[in-house]
């Protein structure tokens, strides 16, 4: 197992494949940081790497070791009281903020057990290929235990992290509990992170670490598109990255969160991720227990694009659902632009028989279906069919499409009610809203109580009843709102703080139960677009909507901020009609059709021939998608270093392999053309290269060598002798490339 562990003194030596994580036990019993990076031989101290000089004005750990300097130590989790920025906190029955712990630990060749409740967390492959470390801190005064745990991930070179408690004694309030924290030697990194909102979300901004606190958050209870939880700290010009990801650095996790990075007054920077502390308490009594998110956390030193490949291959074997991790996505259509909530069942058939003359492979069935649902004023939480659309129920139409060949889908908003509804009409009480105030309405919705164990079990059996009478292939789930007025009835005054991780907990819940009875069925999160692309929903739902811009150009923007941390089969993208809706561009057909390509197709357009055609290239080429680990943008000579090219862009890529580099698919885009411009050559990344491969189908053959460094010609755009002239600016080109 690669943990070598020196009882003497106290060393904990933690290895990957690539990566070591060090980290001892101090003077004052607490677990101090030591080294994260490459790989280092194990030696029994590393007593250069804890070297502490005497500072002034600053505490000491008594009058005799005025070295072991509190506020200057390197932790692995600072708590409260101890002049430290804490990652957890606590109050126990008396005035009294720090535990004064004992340890010991505990050491298995597998994943821990699955979290409490239902939480959303990473898994091992049977025990085979992690090994797992628990830290147990033992207060001395209280009976209250606080677990570090750590799992590694050998052949990923990942580490997971979380904390967790565990109350024997009086009641402890728990005030912080965040999931990791990471403390490192020097502050010369750039943090990377990724913000947008609604239509453009995450773009990549970069800046280099200052002093004091740069936080990325979110305290809206559901994610949003502001802010997605993932961050990245890289040394200037890529040469180390640091990955952090909360849960779901980034955090598993669905809800509230805060990443954090403070660089000290001695030039030292502390990393700490997890549920946000804002709004956050929870009451721990006697004989419970309280799990934190998991965080990952992932390092290489051989640039973006290795760190994107190791990140990539750990979600599919580790995260996603396996029934779907490795299984081509279906191409689909989406009946939304063509009908919105106006259609009846033949009217949506003839859009079901064109699509299937396609080569389409599922029609899935949008908003409008449910309840008297004829605008957006009504019947969310009414999972009934309306049966003026529908005289012989969904149930039966999704039987007529199933005839065909084709896979059926279903839209879902379950976390939403509409005050014009049988729900609210039997359920008020089950409606967010704090008495005696007013609610507040967004989109015409209100939200439901997922805190509560009746509802949850409602829209359980409600969404139960439709998927076992539609055979139902897949569930776009839609949340598209945040939330106010957060109070649930459940609870006391004094634990309200508790609402907010308890309504994740009763989403993840509801996703697990529907998982579990339905295993067949594809799951794919939506919130607004990509305000729910985190972990923890990608835990049960394998794919997600990642921004409601269709438009092919901003596209490009959105899933390139997006590929930093996930992999092509984790989001859909849509061929949609032009004039864009969201910009009122007009992108070719082409340009179209390759950017929804490099992920889950999906098509909102009439069914042109092109279309056809367009559909029939993805259903022969999609195998590399959800295989493949690898995504590259290539605008240059091929260094192995870069995945994505700094925004804007005139001209980007992307690529993806397959695990055994038998097959990579790549595009060019070129964003606006230029008059009378240079050779452009295309770099590959990837490859094998002593493998020969073959471009497009052409005759000659190249080796893997030479496609990655010598490159491969790219014709103009629009030649000289052309005429007419093509359309040049937004234009994307295909390379399909095979070892032969």
């Amino acid at each position: 197992m690669p943990v070598f562990i020196n009882e003497e003194t106290k060393l904990f030596h933690l290895q990957t494949k690539n990566t070591s994580y060090i980290f001892q036990i101090l003077a004052n019993e607490a677990a101090g940081q030591v080294y994260y990076g490459a790989k280092v031989p194990v030696k029994p101290s590393y007593s250069n790497l804890m070297t502490m000089e005497e500072h002034d004005c600053t505490n000491t750990l008594s009058e005799e070791n005025t070295s072991f300097q509190l506020e200057l130590v390197k932790q692995e989790y600072a708590t409260q009281g101890k002049g430290d920025f804490p990652g957890g906190r606590l109050r126990y029955p008396i005035p009294r903020r720090l535990p004064d712990q004992e340890f010991e630990y505990q050491v298995t060749k597998s994943k821990r057990e699955k979290a409490p409740a239902g939480s959303a967390i990473l898994f091992d492959d049977e025990g085979t290929d992690a090994t797992s470390l628990t830290l147990i801190l033992k207060d001395r005064l209280y009976d209250l235990r606080m677990n570090l745990h750590y799992t590694f991930f050998n052949d990923d070179d990942v580490i997971v992290r979380s904390a967790s408690f565990e109350n024997k004694g009086d009641t402890v309030m728990i005030d912080r509990a965040l999931s990791a924290q990471l403390d490192l030697p020097d502050d010369n990194y750039d943090l990377l992170q990724f913000s947008g909102t609604w239509a453009r979300e995450p773009n990549l901004y970069r800046n280099h670490l200052r002093p004091g606190t740069q936080s990325v958050a979110s305290r809206r209870i559901k994610l949003q598109p502001p802010r997605n939880p993932a961050i990245i700290l890289a040394r200037p010009k890529h040469r180390i990255i640091i990955r952090v990801k909360p849960l779901v650095l980034t955090i598993v996790y669905s809800g509230s969160f805060l990443d954090t990075v403070e660089v000290d007054q001695f030039n030292t920077t502390r990393v700490v991720t997890g549920i946000h502390p804002d709004d956050f308490s929870w009451q721990l009594e006697a004989g419970q227990s309280f799990q934190t998110p998991e965080a990952v956390l992932s390092y290489t030193n051989a640039g973006m694009n290795a760190l994107s490949q190791q990140m990539g291959r750990f979600y599919r074997d580790h995260l996603i659902n396996p029934h779907f991790a490795k299984e081509d996505r279906p191409i689909l259509i989406n009946n939304w632009e063509a009908t919105f909530m106006d259609f009846t069942e033949e009217k949506l058939m003839k859009i079901v028989t064109k699509a299937k003359e396609t080569g389409i492979e599922m029609f899935v069935l949008d908003d409008g279906w449910f309840g008297h649902r004829d605008n957006d004023l009504t019947s969310l939480g009414d999972w009934f069919v309306d049966q003026k659309k529908f005289l012989n129920g969904v149930g039966g139409f999704a039987s007529r499409v199933h005839k065909l060949g084709m896979k059926f889908g279903l839209w879902f908003e379950p976390e939403m009610i509409s005050i014009d509804s049988k729900l609210y009409e039997d359920h008020p009480d089950w409606m967010i809203q704090t008495k005696g105030r007013l609610a507040t309405p967004a989109r015409h919705q209100f939200v439901l109580d997922m805190a509560r164990q009746e509802v949850v079990d409602d829209i359980f059996n409600k969404m139960s009843a439709v998927i076992k009478d539609t055979k139902l292939d897949y569930i776009k789930w839609d949340m598209n709102r945040t939330i106010t007025e957060a109070f649930t009835a459940t609870l006391p005054a004094n634990r309200q703080q508790e609402f907010a991780h308890r309504y994740i907990l009763g989403v993840y819940q509801l996703y697990e139960r529907l998982t579990q009875a339905f295993p067949s069925v594809l799951f794919e999160s939506c919130a607004s677009g990509g305000g729910r692309f985190d972990l923890g929903m990608m835990y049960y739902a394998p794919q997600a909507w990642c921004s409601d811009d269709t438009d092919a150009v901003e596209r490009i923007y959105i899933q390139d901020g997006t590929s930093y941390g996930y992999i092509p089969s984790m989001w859909g993208a849509h061929v949609s009609a032009v004039p864009n809706d969201q910009v009122g561009r007009v992108t070719s057909l082409n340009t179209r059709a390759k950017v929804a390509y490099f992920r889950c197709l999906w098509l909102r357009t009439g069914l042109k021939r092109t279309v056809r055609r367009r559909a029939g290239n993805g259903l022969k080429n999609k195998s590399p998608f959800t295989s493949s680990t690898a995504t590259s943008s290539n605008t240059g000579p091929s260094t192995g270093l870069t995945v994505q090219t700094p925004l804007p862009i005139t001209s980007t890529g992307w690529q993806v392999v397959n695990d055994d580099q038998s097959e990579a698919i790549a595009v060019r885009f070129q964003i606006l053309n230029k008059p009378n411009p240079g050779y452009i050559r295309f770099y590959f990344t990837g490859l094998d290269p002593e493998k020969t491969y073959q471009v497009n189908d052409d005759e000659e053959t190249y080796s893997g060598a030479e496609l990655m460094n010598a490159g491969y010609f790219v014709a103009r755009i629009m030649p000289r002798s052309a005429s007419p002239k093509p359309l040049a600016d937004f234009n994307a080109t295909m390379f399909v490339v095979k070892a032969v």
